[in-house]
């Protein structure tokens, strides 16, 4: 079971990056041999990087919202991501503007496009601890898990259906959203479980950890959380998590909440 980040996020994320900073060599190379070419270039560059940077924050805005765990480091770490994204967008922009009416070879385009970089670096480095530490996006998969299982379910009081017994084989997990929760249901060898989507460490997504012998576990730095009671089984996570009422009749799993 993963996350599912947007796949086109990985793919497109790559060209802003190659543009601004092939911007900033032409520019600098426009500068020091006087080359109206390499000018033109880096401005050719630089509007490409903006469009591409634009695309690209498509589907970084979708992972933002529906797949980063909320109230969890990632959410955090994402939000700095995205700050320094936007930044590091709008210095671009600004110079590109700025460009088309003022002397190209001004001092102050060099310093902006370097600063914009610089925070484009940072930006980068940040993005990628959102997917090899907090592994949005990344497929872990572990056997019989099964594929990434995830419902929207209108608002309910009291008893509600979550989902058909056929959906479920052992240590399979899916994740519901239901009176604005977000709750695992799954199905463990002594029945079926249901504990809140959220790690009492740093707020990962359980449903994207590991369920196994009435243990689901952590993704992102191990903590094993009893399925049936919420006892924390092992660290870092010194909270219990909460659980709820999950039963099966006539081939449907209904959840109280």
């Amino acid at each position: 079971m993963h996350v599912k980040g947007h796949p086109l996020h990985p793919i497109l994320v790559g060209f802003p990056i190659a543009f601004f900073i092939g911007t900033l060599i032409f520019d600098l190379l426009g500068w020091t041999q006087d080359n109206e070419t390499y000018w033109r270039t880096g401005m050719l560059l630089e509007i490409s990087g903006i469009i591409s940077a634009l695309l690209a924050a498509v589907p970084g805005i979708v992972d933002y919202f529906f797949v980063v765990p909320p109230r969890s480091s990632a959410k955090t770490r994402a939000v700095k991501h995205g700050i320094l994204n936007v930044i590091m967008l709008v210095i671009f922009i600004v110079i590109w503007f700025y460009r088309r009416k003022n002397d190209p070879s001004h001092l102050i385009i060099l310093s902006g496009e370097t600063i914009g970089v610089i925070l484009m670096g940072i930006s980068g480095w940040l993005g990628g601890t959102l997917v090899h530490r907090n592994q949005i996006g990344i497929d872990h998969r572990y056997a019989a898990a099964g594929k990434w299982k995830e419902k929207y379910l209108s608002p309910q009081n009291g008893t509600i259906e979550v989902a058909l017994a056929t959906e479920f084989k052992t240590d399979q997990m899916m994740l519901v959203h239901v009176n604005n929760k977000r709750i695992v249901i799954g199905k463990s060898n002594d029945g079926y479980v249901a504990f809140d989507d959220r790690c009492s460490h740093r707020g990962a997504s359980l449903a994207d950890g590991v369920m196994i012998c009435g243990t689901v576990q952590c993704p992102w730095h191990g903590s094993q959380f009893d399925c049936k009671t919420g006892a924390v089984k092992a660290g870092p996570a010194k909270e219990s998590i909460q659980t709820y009422s999950l039963w099966e009749s006539e081939g449907k799993v209904y959840l109280k909440t």
